[in-house]
């Protein structure tokens, strides 16, 4: 992989972990186990998108997705939707799965809720 590629590939990573950490703290649930989770995540993605440089606009969601499946395996459901207000509480999905311009959405009231990295916006914080 030539080092212009690698630089690009390096810089989305990069913006992708920025992206999901705002989203983390806009939540306040950027605590130090769960940011090695993003770390993780981050790392696991990085050989995926060396193996497959094609898919590096895809990886702000696979990231997003990766986190989120981590959370919910330790620690419960996230995020969780701040536009419903009646039924349970219920988490957020990353809507395209494998696509770029990644979106939270809350698929109870089929609505996209915000961009990944934007959540701060619509949590008032």
């Amino acid at each position: 992989m030539e080092d212009m590629e690698l630089n690009t590939l390096e810089q989305r990573l990069h913006t992708a972990r920025a992206l999901v950490m705002a989203d983390l703290v806009a939540g306040d649930v950027a605590e130090a186990q769960i940011v090695s989770l993003v770390e993780d995540a981050v790392t696991h993605r990085r050989w995926w998108v060396e193996q497959w440089p094609e898919g590096a606009s895809f990886v702000t969601g696979l990231i997003a997705q990766d986190v989120q499946d981590a959370l919910l395996e330790r620690y419960g459901r996230w995020p969780l939707c701040p536009v419903c207000t009646e039924g349970g509480p219920h988490a957020l999905d990353v809507e395209p799965e494998l696509g770029p311009d990644p979106h939270w959405v809350c698929t109870e009231s089929a609505v996209s809720v915000a961009p990944v990295g934007a959540l701060a916006k619509v949590l008032r914080r």
